[in-house]
Parts: structure tokens; C-alpha cells; sequence
């Protein structure tokens, strides 16, 4: 969407603020030995508490409030009563949801506890990465240059990047225009960034793996070729110098 009036403005930040802050305090509520279906119930009711409702839910029938991917899981895992959270666990939680009929999304990967398998280095790479490129959005700017950025530095830090999972616009439903907000150059994207627009902006950022695959339940995804992703996101509106950070509070920079 892109943002004509001030009840537009305090439309997106509210939602925002929403999702940001469920997504925080269910990274702090995560413990060992906890279901990623208890964390899920948990930041159902942290959304609910705020009036919002579950995106995924919402829009796709997705059988949980958030996204909880642990380990080799990419995106969109389901919640579970099965899978029980372990120290070290490299784990990632997407909270979108809507609001008083506006949108917002963000996301973010955390080691769960001590870092017994060496993932902080690859979670480190994608904040510092999404923060780079998101300093570098403004109104006019290629969106292609964007996911340049983020493949240079990827693999500047020995890294590679998912190609078929991509940020997205958002504001008056979960994925609006333009569709694809791509981790990599692609030289047929001709789109820009437009002053005033919001989009969701994520990082994902792989060890080994380069496209998503969907797994038998029809929801989870897990890399190609193996390994491990972290993924950040966060959303923002376009402006004509350094862009709003509308999901800021999450603290996945902090």
C-alpha cells in the first residue's frame, strides 16, 4: 500500500507495533523443553491481547498464529505439540497479522539458549545484512540493486542466499505489490522502490542451500541441498531519504 493520510500512518503502526511486539516477547519466552505448539499458544494470545489477528491464518488457513521453523526448517513450520525445543536450537519465528484492516510482518532467527552448534555467526550475518540493505531503500532506488546488495554480502560473509522466498509489499492485506522484494540481482526486475509505499523486507540467509522446498505437510520449508537459514525481516515505509521501520520494536538488531 502506499500511505495518503495520517489515519493510514497510525493504521500501519499499530499493526505493526502488534506483530513487532509479539514476535519479541515470544523470543523471550522461548525455554528448552517447551512445544512449538506452547510457544505458538503463547503469542496467539499476545496477538489477541493486542486485538490483532493471525495473517497466515487469516489468508491461507495455516493451522497456527506464527510461523516456528527449528533447525533445518526455513519458513513456515507448523506449530507442534511434537517438536521440543533444545538448547542451541537455531530457531525462527514470523509473526504477520492484521489489525483495524491493516497488515504487517515480521521475522527473525535467534539461537535458542547457549550456541552449542555455531549458529550465531549465520544469524549475525543475516541482521547485519538486512540492516545494511534496509539502509539503502528510499523512493526511486532499484529494487534489483537491493537484492544485489544482499547476495554481495552473503557471500562476502560465506554465505548464499534463498532464491525463491522473497520480501513482499504490505499494508492492506499480507502480500500486495510488488510481489517479490528478491535476495538476489535479478537483472529482469525492472521495478522501484516508491516514496510513501510499505513493504516487508527479509533476509534469508544460507549455509548451504539456495531454493526452498516444500516439505509433505504442504506447509514447512527446508533448503536443496541441506544445511541452515536465518531470516530477519522487517517492515518499512519508503520514504525519499531513510525509510520508517514500522516493526522497530521487535529489537532483532538489538
Amino acid at each position: 500500500m502506499s500511505i495518503t493520510k495520517e489515519a493510514e500512518l497510525i493504521g500501519m503502526k499499530l499493526v505493526s507495533e502488534a506483530v513487532a511486539l509479539t514476535l519479541k516477547e515470544m523470543r523471550n519466552y522461548a525455554k528448552p523443553g517447551m512445544t512449538t505448539k506452547q510457544l505458538d499458544d503463547f503469542g496467539a494470545k499476545v496477538l489477541a491481547n493486542l486485538g490483532a489477528k493471525s495473517a497466515p491464518s487469516l489468508t491461507y488457513g495455516f493451522p497456527g498464529a506464527t510461523c516456528i521453523s527449528v533447525n533445518h526448517e526455513i519458513a513456515h513450520g507448523i506449530p507442534s505439540e511434537k517438536i521440543i525445543l533444545q538448547e542451541g536450537d537455531l530457531i525462527n519465528i514470523d509473526v504477520s497479522a492484521e489489525l483495524n484492516g491493516f497488515w504487517s510482518d515480521n521475522g527473525g532467527s535467534f539461537v535458542l539458549g547457549a550456541d552449542t552448534h555455531k549458529h550465531t555467526s549465520l544469524v549475525e550475518a543475516s541482521k547485519r545484512i538486512l540492516k545494511t540493505a534496509i539502509g539503502q531503500i528510499k523512493g526511486g532506488v532499484k529494487i534489483a540493486d537491493i537484492g544485489r546488495l544482499i547476495e554481495t554480502e552473503a557471500k562476502k560473509s560465506g554465505y548464499r542466499v534463498i532464491r525463491n522466498l522473497t520480501g513482499h509489499g504490505v499494508g492492506r492485506s499480507l502480500h500486495e505489490e510488488p510481489s517479490e522484494i528478491p535476495n538476489f540481482y535479478d537483472r529482469y526486475n525492472t521495478e522501484r522502490f516508491r516514496k510513501n509505499s510499505v513493504v516487508a523486507v527479509e533476509t534469508f540467509i544460507a549455509t548451504h542451500s539456495t531454493m526452498a522446498e516444500t516439505q509433505k505437510d504442504g506447509w514447512t520449508l527446508t533448503g536443496n541441498k541441506g544445511g541452515y537459514v536465518a531470516q530477519h525481516e522487517h517492515t518499512i515505509i519508503v520514504t525519499s531519504d531513510k525509510p520508517v521501520i514500522l516493526t522497530e520494536m521487535n529489537e532483532i538488531w538489538n
